[in-house]
């Protein structure tokens, strides 16, 4: 009998990506997603879609129903700039929802497993090290980043009680198909989407800012491997790798085909000047390392975007 799965905010760029990686593995999955920003069409049709809010009622009642083996709880508010200028909101969803996928799950008496998508930026803030182990002081510099490290924090107390196993997967900056160029994006889906529009693109800062970019396949890749091993505890998914904004821009401009230069505009509040995460623990503990070097993950990312425009003309 295939293992369950359910995942919150699965229909978005990387829970969907997610859902592809379990069902490709054999895994039933179904996917709560409120479609704020995920699409059903990232969704495979053999995926079990509710459409309802993390924080709902509903939200709950469909983990308790559909009796899962793992939850991998994905959906969050994810826009650092959004959680300082209104940090209720932030706190809300990012651990009004964790608590309410938690209470199902404990409910649930099926749960044995949670995957939480945790940050390794947010959430070390300004770091000694780099690339930044997870045995670094958690200082993040933002009310999202906060947020992570009380989830894990509230994670570690539904292990302590109930025995449900949870592992946290820190995060680098992810990246690929299927991430949104609008809303809360990332500056790669920004880029590419501008780049290939012929609209001009804004670097924020001098560009120097230093991120992990992490290709969403690997990511994807990390939970599973999570899920099989059974792993509990914190891990840093990321590649260990420091690329500044101004690489990335080149990288894709030469992608997109663009001889354009970038504009720069001041730095943002609450940014970090570097941020880059070690994966060795998650080799040893997940046999898990990244397979996409950025250059190529770039041009694949641009790809995408492009192959959309064709579709959508």
């Amino acid at each position: 009998m295939a293992q369950r799965i359910l995942i919150t905010g699965g229909a978005g760029f990387i829970g969907s990506n997610i859902a592809d990686a379990f069902l490709a593995d054999g895994w039933e999955v179904a996917v709560v997603d409120d479609l704020s920003s995920g699409k059903r069409a990232n969704l495979d049709p053999r995926v079990r879609l509710h459409v309802c809010d993390v924080r709902s009622p509903e939200a709950a009642a469909a983990i308790v129903a559909e009796k899962p083996d793992v939850v991998c709880h994905q959906a969050a508010q994810i826009d650092v700039r959004k959680s300082v200028a209104d940090p209720r909101f932030d706190c809300d969803v990012n651990l009004g929802g964790l608590l309410n996928v938690m209470e199902a799950a404990r409910k649930s008496g099926t749960v044995k497993h949670v995957l939480f998508a945790s940050s390794g930026g947010a959430m070390y803030g300004d770091t000694e090290v780099i690339p930044t182990p997870e045995t670094h002081p958690a200082r993040p510099i933002s009310h999202y980043g906060a947020a992570k490290c009380s989830s894990e924090l509230y994670l570690g107390v539904y292990s302590s009680l109930y025995g449900i196993k949870t592992a946290a997967l820190r995060y680098a900056n992810v990246y690929g198909p299927r991430q949104n160029p609008h809303g809360e994006a990332g500056v790669v889906a920004i880029f590419a989407s501008r780049l290939l529009d012929g609209r001009p693109c804004t670097i924020y800062g001098d560009g120097e800012q230093t991120r992990d970019y992490v290709f969403v396949e690997d990511v994807a890749r990390a939970n599973l491997l999570a899920a099989r091993t059974g792993f509990a505890g914190a891990v840093n998914v990321g590649t260990g790798v420091e690329t500044d904004v101004n690489q990335v821009f080149a990288i894709m401009a030469s992608a997109a085909g663009v001889q354009a230069k970038p504009s720069h505009a001041p730095g943002r509040a609450g940014e970090q000047k570097r941020s880059c995460i070690d994966p060795e623990k998650a080799w040893e503990v997940l046999g898990w390392s990244p397979s996409v070097a950025v250059g190529e993950g770039l041009f694949r990312t641009v790809d995408f975007f492009r192959a959309g425009r064709k579709v959508a003309a």
